[in-house]
């Protein structure tokens, strides 16, 4: 029975030890993009439907890329992915429809 207690007492330890070191880095690692001007480009030329689960996936890292900036390259785009796009442009102001042109590299 004292070895049940003690295999016990350990197991809880440990398990307190490890939510203490992941208090202690998450209050010391914000998990935020220190970076905001970030920019995340996806360079097409077609495929409607792997451009929308590509966007939507980049949508859903708001919290650690909160100001970056979604890309969308037309590099010769078929008319259902140009008008999917344009819609994400409206939708949501991170997202720009761009020639390959205008994308500038620094």
């Amino acid at each position: 029975m004292e070895l049940l207690q003690d295999g016990v007492i350990a197991f809880l330890s440990a398990v307190g030890m490890t939510a203490c070191v992941w208090l202690m880095a998450g209050a010391f690692l914000s998990g935020k993009c220190r970076n905001p001007e970030v920019l995340l480009v996806l360079p097409l030329r077609d495929g409607a439907p792997a451009m929308e689960s590509d966007v939507r996936e980049l949508l859903r890292t708001r919290h650690t890329l909160p100001e970056a900036k979604i890309l969308l390259v037309d590099c010769g785009m078929e008319p259902e992915t140009r008008a999917l796009a344009e819609y994400f442009c409206l939708r949501h102001t991170r997202v720009e429809l761009l020639k390959p042109t205008d994308v500038k590299i620094e």
